[in-house]
């Protein structure tokens, strides 16, 4: 009776719980309600790194009504149709305490939930209160039950009342320092790392791979915040994106990337075990490189997403991208179940899979602007950083910077500006040359999405750059570095000038 099917959809606070049916047998509600009750006390082993004492004194009252429950499951069942209409308020409540602990226990969305602290102890204020009503109608006088337990209940519904659910104080102090970072990206200064540090320190976050989870918690709250029609957090959301990517980029010398595990699927799709054996850069289309949200299957057998095929052939190409194979034809053919693989995937890693035809003005929406003054302001402070660990830091500085920018150039226009402006394509170009196949790659993955920016074309030609990307196309140390070396002057070839320069390169026809 518990509504599982928004798993993977439910926005985080809100509780989409669903009332039980009137016809459902009372022995059927309460023991669904007792195993629901037990999840929600399942939570005393997990860690809350915000709202804590607001989520450890719900569970407590609701451990406590559990014995109750127990209690009236084994007593007599002459009251079952005057209690039936408490315990469906009762169930209807706990499902939205799950849920609210759910997002409290979340180890992706620790400064979300850090900055709506306030809203969080209201919604526990008035759940409590809740549970405090419905146990008032319940005819407990003439229940085969020991009178402790009903005194159990009596002592729920008072401490219901009575208990006050209030911010903490170390966490009203942290959201201070969150707010008043913020400010200070407003006005372009760089915070002290001291700050940063005690704010992560609070929330529990002491690697890279937490902090990235937070990045990607927000950019995918992002992405909902747009299909709402006030959008009235999109501008809090971006400056605390900015905030995460500045604490990602400055605060951590090195990137873990260990595997959590991931979440169980329900819904009959593929099981995590194969989901963890599969290799991302399988999703990906052959042309743009990037996952595929539109998979299409053209006569060749080849797949590529629909946006990137279409272009290929508008352009004039009647061949497979892939093979270079004539097409007779140039049907699509949609792939649907490969569709479903790559959308559980980004399900069961938390990356967020725009639909197709929501995904071009996803990209406008979330690319082309910062979304506020403070992100702004903070990217122009994290792209000055990462240039000049480019070129002034060590080697494993320098290898983790184009890892940086590699990835705050996947997406947004907005991040591939900043960087082109504060210089980073030469230091780029000359990590080319690394001996390190892994800085190699992440180097030429981040020109790779630098050269999709229209002035980035001409700065890489003018540093010498087309003699670097043929080398890499031709001997670059992975197979990644190699493909995106192609995907690059597939770019550069977008221009006509820079198109006739890479016709006469000779090496280029033996790639």
């Amino acid at each position: 009776m518990i509504n599982k099917t928004n798993e993977f959809t439910r926005r985080i606070l809100n509780f989409p719980a669903i009332r039980p049916c009137e016809s459902v047998s009372f022995s059927t509600l309460l023991t669904s309600l007792i195993n629901l009750g037990q999840t929600i006390c399942g939570f005393k082993s997990r860690a809350f790194f915000t709202n804590n004492k607001n989520a450890r004194t719900s569970i407590h009252l609701i451990e406590t009504l559990v014995v109750f429950l127990e209690e009236l499951r084994n007593g007599s069942s002459r009251f079952e149709v005057s209690m039936a209409l408490g315990l469906s308020e009762l169930h209807f409540i706990f499902q939205r305490v799950h849920y609210l602990l759910e997002d409290c226990a979340r180890d992706d969305a620790r400064l979300w939930m850090l900055v709506k602290s306030e809203k969080v102890s209201t919604h526990f204020s008035v759940l409590m209160r809740a549970i405090a009503v419905a146990l008032d109608v319940l005819p407990l006088a003439g229940l085969d039950v020991a009178d402790e337990v009903k005194d159990l209940v009596e002592f729920v519904r008072k401490q219901a009342l009575k208990a006050k659910f209030e911010v903490e104080k170390d966490d009203r102090r942290a959201m201070r320092r969150v707010l008043g970072i913020i400010d200070q990206f407003e006005g372009g200064i760089a915070p002290e790392s001291c700050y940063l540090e005690r704010v992560l320190e609070h929330l529990g976050i002491r690697s890279w791979s937490e902090c990235n989870k937070e990045v990607k918690f927000l950019e995918s709250e992002i992405g909902q915040e747009y299909l709402t029609a006030e959008k009235r957090e999109m501008g809090f959301l971006s400056s605390l994106t900015a905030f995460m990517i500045y604490c990602r980029c400055t605060l951590f010398s090195s990137v873990d990337n260990a595997r959590k595990g991931v979440s169980q699927n329900s819904d009959g799709g593929w099981s995590s075990e194969l989901l963890i054996c599969l290799n991302p850069d399988d999703f990906r289309c052959p042309i743009s490189l990037e996952i595929m949200t539109d998979p299409v299957t053209i006569s060749t057998g080849h797949t590529y997403d629909r946006s990137s095929i279409l272009k290929w052939f508008r352009s004039g190409n009647h061949t497979c991208p892939k093979t270079g194979e004539r097409l007779i034809c140039v049907d699509l053919v949609p792939n649907h179940a490969l569709k479903r693989l790559i959308k559980q995937y980004c399900h069961e890693n938390r990356i967020h899979f725009a639909e197709s035809g929501t995904q071009n003005r996803e990209l406008t929406r979330s690319s082309a602007g910062a979304g506020s003054l403070a992100s702004e302001q903070a990217m122009t402070l994290v792209a000055s950083f990462l240039v000049g660990r480019l070129m002034a830091g060590r080697s494993e500085e320098q290898h983790k910077s184009a890892y940086e920018i590699r990835l705050l150039t996947k997406t947004s226009i907005f991040n591939r500006s900043c960087l082109v402006e504060a210089d980073a394509i030469p230091p780029l170009l000359d990590l080319l040359l690394s001996s390190n196949p892994g800085a190699q790659e992440n180097a030429m993955a981040a020109l790779l999405n630098l050269s999709k920016y229209s002035r980035s074309k001409t700065i890489i030609v003018e540093n010498g750059g087309l003699d670097l990307l043929v080398n890499v196309l031709n001997r670059g140390l992975t197979t990644e570095a190699r493909q995106h070396a192609a995907g690059a002057l597939f770019y550069l070839a977008s221009v006509e000038e820079y198109r006739k320069t890479i016709g006469r390169i000779r090496v280029l026809f033996q790639a």
